[in-house]
């Protein structure tokens, strides 16, 4: 018994056998961070009614945060889409209040949920209207009425043409300088924010998404999807040296699509630069 014992103890194994147990645990390892890092897809469903009424909500938007795709609730308040587990889903139509809400296992075992929109009180503001005080002559009238100089370049796919940052005096010294300076803000934006920015290209591809951001004025949807204040997407495009007149007419896609190009001028600049 002794013997058998010591020759446990003095027993080591071969070269082979830490090899073949080294690449079976990287192996391991390799699968469980791929496990994490992408989670099985699956689909979950709902119906979104009106908190008051129970009545259901036709064409409201349901984007996964996420994975950046959308759809839209038909006649019966109902939708289907894919997600993975904790993916949140913002959920938003005009009259109502938004709405975010994570992805539960609970959720996706039980397969559908009831999801109550409250409607938004909208006090209407008082509107003037203003003309100009016309001569009736061209050649002072057209003194008179103020002339936009923004530049305009097209986006493929829309029929219109928008300003473009890059075109403008002082855009490439700007974005040129954020490289430069650790405490401009463009530097910290476009630094700290790598996996938002990656969602700017995936914003295109899903019609739903397009469709939402071209009707939208409102930046809600942008802050959401990028995670930052709505505040701080002006100052962001006043920083690419967007015009004033385009910051605050601008519908969502075209915010978007400014976003983006800053962002690609960015990482071009940012590669020359180390």
């Amino acid at each position: 018994m002794c013997y058998i014992l010591k020759e446990f103890h003095t027993f080591k194994p071969s070269n082979w056998v830490m090899r073949y147990l080294t690449v079976f645990f990287i192996f391991l390892f390799t699968l469980s961070a791929t496990a994490q890092e992408n989670p099985i897809s699956q689909k979950v469903s709902g119906t979104i009614i009106n908190d008051y009424s129970l009545l259901p909500i036709a064409n409201a938007n349901v984007i996964n945060i996420n994975k950046v795709k959308g759809v839209v609730t038909n006649t019966k308040g109902y939708f289907e889409l894919e997600v993975s587990v904790n993916d949140t889903l913002h959920i938003s139509i005009l009259g109502y209040q938004s709405l975010r809400i994570r992805v539960t296992n609970d959720w996706l075992k039980n397969g559908t949920a009831k999801i109550q929109l409250t409607e938004k009180a909208i006090a209407l503001e008082e509107v003037v209207v203003k003309k100009y005080d016309l001569t009736g002559y061209l050649e002072i009238d057209s003194k008179l009425i103020p002339e936009k100089e923004n530049y305009r370049y097209s986006i493929s796919g829309l029929p219109q043409g928008y300003e473009a940052g890059e075109n403008s005096p002082n855009a490439f010294s700007r974005v040129l300088g954020s490289i430069f300076n650790p405490a401009d803000m463009l530097y910290n934006f476009f630094g700290n924010k790598p996996k938002e920015l990656k969602k700017l290209k995936a914003m295109k591809k899903d019609d739903t998404v397009r469709n939402l951001l071209e009707s939208k004025f409102d930046r809600e949807t942008i802050s959401v999807l990028l995670g930052v204040d709505k505040k701080d997407i002006a100052e962001i495009l006043q920083r690419c040296n967007y015009s004033e007149s385009f910051i605050q007419t601008a519908n969502d896609l075209q915010i978007m699509d400014a976003i983006s190009e800053c962002y690609e001028q960015y990482k071009v600049l940012n590669k020359k630069h180390e």
